[in-house]
């Protein structure tokens, strides 16, 4: 490996550390004096008024911007290098004051890196450690020679061994029955199936916890569980890290501010509530971003718009640190001074949200999966949520996404992320942006609500029924005119089957009459009756 070296240094005065690492090592010691690739086996150190950072696997130096903003070069240097090197970087706070480094560390879990920190009873200062260890990133906590041991044992474990293609075909090739049974624990601990989660992702991250333990054998992780319901804990909140941050791909944002936003006010009644859904908003930074932008496009009439932003996620502790508002000065390298002034309160090394912009925001727990979702929302931002699903999860959530918004309403995802195969639900506004509007009514939704969660010991009801073929989304003219004709002249209403799926509906819907049926002959009858 190569090691890297980021201090906090006087812009105005040379660094001694070249020259005393030099002393304590047969490596090549360099400092990064110009744009350098990156050779295993060497030491790198950073220079005095430069930020440091990874790009193409090679140092690049950056002019450090004398302002008002908190210079933070570690986590600066900690994002680049998970960007560049994913699985590969491994990051290491020592002490120091201040919370620099944590975001650095949370983006380089988010790669599926590996996290260090001193323990804070052997640092001279504690700030740096300390914030770590609270943001819950952090896979071992250990003294510096102790760090130092495990920097030399990791080529002997399967985690670091391979690529991570390799690595999932090595898992792929043990038994299914370890990985059912993880799985199966998790689901009674948390209520949450992850079976239906990208596998390659949630299988290197089993794998980043057996590391953590020093065990190499699946099943040898299994009973570790099956004894420790702390660690399934652990296990459940490392699957769920994600990387997050205030104003995240900013030509969304731009997105927003220059097409949604306008789009949203087009003819609103006065009073009419302006309803925004952040699915997966992990600890609230992106709710709490898309509210500020709101708030600035709408200048002088924002006390008049009512805003409702729904945020939900799977794990409580970052939907009651979304609640809170509550963030690391780190912040300062995502949000603007001039945003941080009028939007934040400063607490000792530590920003609030201000309670303008927390009042316009409601956080809950909600599991995509398996939850019912939101209602007439105009927007729903869903971004870096969907690549960690499977396909079979992909296709019951966008429908319910389709489902949740208002005719014409306006669907962001990320850039990484699709509507592959529901083009007939939505069609793109910006496709390379991944911004996309609801298609009008006429497409029949086959899911409005996902199906119930059944436990292990549940078992689906049985059927003597042949299994059909869906009906196709698109109706034929025949359809098309009768459904016209029952949009005019009938009154509201929907059908819903036992599995609270909408099977007919009537569209603009106040008032509903609930009407249950046994059969598919019942339904093929109703569906009659209303033609």
């Amino acid at each position: 490996m190569a090691f890297v070296f980021v201090q906090h240094l006087d812009p105005t005065h040379e660094s001694k550390l070249t020259e005393l690492l030099s002393r304590s090592t047969r490596l090549p010691v360099l400092e990064v004096t110009k744009n350098l690739p990156v050779r295993k086996g060497r030491v790198y150190v950073i220079p005095p008024n430069k930020y440091l950072a990874m790009a193409g696997g090679r140092l690049k130096l950056i002019p450090r911007q004398m302002s008002d903003v908190p210079h933070m070069p570690i986590d600066l240097f900690f994002r680049t290098l998970a960007e560049d090197q994913g699985h590969n970087a491994i990051g290491v706070v020592l002490s120091g004051n201040g919370s620099d480094g944590t975001l650095g560390l949370e983006a380089i879990k988010g790669a599926d890196g590996l996290a260090f920190a001193q323990d804070p009873k052997t640092a001279k200062f504690t700030s740096m450690p300390r914030s770590a260890i609270a943001s819950g990133c952090v896979d071992l906590v250990l003294p510096p020679a102790a760090i130092a041991r495990e920097l030399a044992h990791p080529p002997h474990h399967p985690y670091l061994t391979a690529p991570p293609a390799e690595r999932a075909e090595e898992i792929v090739a043990e038994p299914s029955l370890p990985y059912a049974r993880i799985f199966s624990q998790l689901r009674s601990a948390t209520s949450v199936d992850f079976s239906q989660y990208k596998q390659s992702t949630l299988k290197r991250r089993i794998l980043r916890r057996m590391f953590v333990h020093r065990i190499d054998k699946l099943d040898n992780y299994v009973r570790l569980l099956q004894t420790s319901p702390s660690e399934v804990g652990k296990l459940f909140e490392d699957v769920l890290i994600t990387v997050t941050r205030f104003f995240r791909e900013p030509d969304s944002f731009g997105l927003l501010r220059k097409k949604v936003f306008p789009a949203l006010m087009r003819d609103r009644r006065r009073g009419a509530p302006i309803r925004i859904w952040v699915p997966g908003c992990a600890s609230g930074e992106e709710a709490y971003s898309i509210a500020i932008s709101l708030v600035e496009f709408l200048g002088p009439k924002a006390p008049e718009v009512p805003i409702q932003i729904f945020g939900t996620d799977i794990s409580e502790p970052a939907i009651a640190r979304a609640r809170a508002g509550l963030y690391r000065g780190n912040i300062a390298l995502d949000v603007s001074p001039e945003r941080l002034r009028r939007f934040f309160a400063k607490t000792d090394d530590s920003y609030r949200i201000s309670k303008s912009i927390r009042d316009l925001c409601v956080f809950a727990r909600q599991d995509l999966g398996a939850d019912p979702p939101f209602s007439n929302i105009d927007l729903i931002s869903c971004q870096n949520v969907l690549i960690y699903f499977g396909p079979e999860l992909q296709k019951r959530v966008i429908p319910v996404f389709h489902y949740a918004l208002k005719p014409h309403g306006a669907l962001l995802l990320s850039p990484a992320e699709s509507i592959a195969g529901f083009t007939e639900l939505f069609m793109p506004v910006e496709r390379r942006r991944r911004l996309y509007r609801k298609h009008s009514s006429l497409a029949q939704i086959r899911a409005a609500l996902p199906p119930p969660f059944f436990t292990e010991k549940a078992e689906p009801l049985p059927t003597t029924e042949p299994a059909r073929a869906p009906e196709p989304i698109l109706p034929n003219i025949e359809r098309a005119v009768d459904r016209l004709l029952l949009r005019r002249y009938t009154p509201d209403g929907v059908v819903i089957d036992g599995r609270m799926q909408v099977v007919l509906p009537y569209f603009r819907t106040r008032k509903v009459a609930v009407m249950s049926f046994r059969s598919e002959a019942d339904l093929a009858a109703l569906k009659t009756a209303a033609r």
